[in-house]
């Protein structure tokens, strides 16, 4: 089973990318991407969709 969930930055608060995430497992996502408002790679943490 997989779900959605959201990227958001951890620098600017912004939501920029959706990612599919298996449910099994209670570690949460956690990933170096680029963030386009402060056009640099920062770290962005999963949040649920809303």
């Amino acid at each position: 089973m997989r779900e959605y969930v959201w990227l958001e930055c951890t620098e600017s608060g912004e939501r920029n990318y959706r990612a599919q995430k298996e449910t099994r497992g209670p570690e949460r996502l956690e990933l170096k991407k680029y963030c386009p408002k402060l056009r640099k790679v920062t770290i962005h943490k999963e949040t649920r969709k809303k």
